[in-house]
């Protein structure tokens, strides 16, 4: 018979405890902790202690208002639920817990993964996680909790994950190497355009804001606020980084004019040439490298319409969080108007460089895709598309669970939630 107890976990040891994890995140951290504190969430780091160690442990909120109280566990709780008793157990006393808190009830989201498939959805062999963690969901089930099913589509926090295992990647050559070709070409041609990625600062947030409002209305997804983010930055620190890809338009304008100075040198000599033997060679390269300076100059008039916007345009912005064992993308925006700039890829690729690579983390967490992957009119295609393109793979989770705790209390919170709905 195995001896658990239930502790209560400083900051400190629940970090340490997350950072080992086979299953630990950015949610299960003090961080976390810090940010749902500074919304008004009541927090507590509980763990599981078996022969003095710790083996399980949770980041536990408790959400109050006038008319409901409920606990929640974002991305946890940070429990192996293939083993049975110590699941029975951790659950057990997380369901007290809560009733001791006053919660009608218990929602959860492991982060354990349910399933792997590669980059275009298909399921994996077992033997490289393609094994379906049945065994786990029925032992939550068999807790009383209730599966709110394999869903697809976006969800607040996203069942289905989109990584790229960066292990053997050592440096920037390397890295851009494991990218498809399209994409190869899209961070050269960013880098070639004069796009370059900086940190904002705390008090440059502004920038990011702006561009993911933009975003937000025109894809239509919620927008946070500018007081959320700087929320997360004080919470989350130097492990919090917002990212921006700006256009520095006087050093494309520079290598446009030279490009084309060079191109105007080509057609000048081969116009002589032709002039005065003409060949069906020669003019049809004449032909060419005309119309390439004619793409020149339209690209030159382009920029001098951009120019109008200022010497620095900011194009892009990402937030990256690390994570002992990741780095997670978990918000961006883009500028449409500088879409042909391609600063997008071009921040994913310094992520990847600076926050993975150079610091030994062989995990890369895209974050969210909707799990459609044979719909091409798909609201997440585009989304889906791009991340493809960085040559990964695709966790898909258990999903979201809810134990009642207070029967009479969910039945009835359940029921009004229904009547309102109409």
């Amino acid at each position: 018979m195995r001896a658990f107890s239930l502790v209560t976990l400083s900051p400190e040891a629940f970090d340490d405890f997350s950072a080992h994890h086979p299953d630990g995140n950015f949610q299960q951290t003090s961080a976390a902790g810090r940010l749902r504190a500074a919304q008004g969430i009541e927090v507590e780091y509980l763990g599981v202690q078996e022969n003095g160690k710790i083996v399980a442990g949770s980041l536990f909120e408790t959400h109050r208002s006038r008319l409901s109280t409920f606990s929640v566990v974002h991305d946890g709780p940070l429990c192996d639920y293939r083993d049975r008793e110590l699941t029975e157990y951790f659950m057990t006393q997380l369901k007290q817990h809560a009733k001791a808190k006053g919660s009608a009830q218990m929602e959860i989201v492991p982060e354990m993964p349910y399933c792997l498939h590669d980059s275009r959805g298909g399921e994996l062999p077992a033997d490289q996680g393609g094994a379906p963690a049945e065994d786990a969901v029925e032992t939550l089930k068999n807790l009383g909790f209730i599966h709110d099913g394999f869903t697809i589509g976006y969800t607040a926090v996203p069942r289905w994950r989109y990584l790229k295992d960066l292990t053997g990647i050592t440096d920037e050559k390397s890295l851009l190497k494991s990218y498809d070709k399209r994409t190869q070409w899209s961070v050269k041609r960013a880098a070639s355009m004069g796009v370059h990625v900086r940190e904002l600062g705390e008090d440059e947030l502004q920038v990011f804001a702006d561009i993911e409002q933009a975003t937000a209305e025109r894809r239509n997804f919620e927008y946070r606020g500018e007081a959320y983010f700087r929320k997360f930055k004080q919470a989350y620190g130097s492990k919090a980084h917002f990212m921006v890809a700006q256009i520095h338009i006087g050093e494309y304008i520079a290598d446009m004019e030279s490009k084309r100075d060079v191109l105007q040198k080509k057609v000048d000599t081969l116009q002589s040439k032709y002039d005065e033997h003409p060949t069906t060679k020669t003019g049809r390269q004449l032909g060419e490298e005309s119309r390439n300076l004619a793409a020149a100059e339209k690209r030159l008039a382009e920029a001098a319409e951009y120019a109008k916007d200022g010497d620095v345009l900011p194009a892009a912005a990402s937030l990256f969080v690390e994570h002992a064992r990741e780095t997670v993308y978990l918000f961006s925006g883009s500028v449409e108007k500088y879409k042909p700039f391609y600063a997008s890829a071009l921040v994913q690729h310094d992520a990847m460089l600076h926050l993975c690579v150079e610091r030994g983390v062989t995990r890369y967490n895209f974050y969210g895709i909707d799990g459609v992957f044979d719909d091409p009119n798909s609201e997440g295609r585009g989304v889906l598309e791009f991340k493809q393109g960085f040559n990964g793979y695709v966790e898909e989770l258990m999903g979201s669970f809810v134990l009642p705790v207070r029967p009479l209390a969910f039945k009835f919170k359940t029921v009004v939630r229904k009547l309102l709905r109409r």
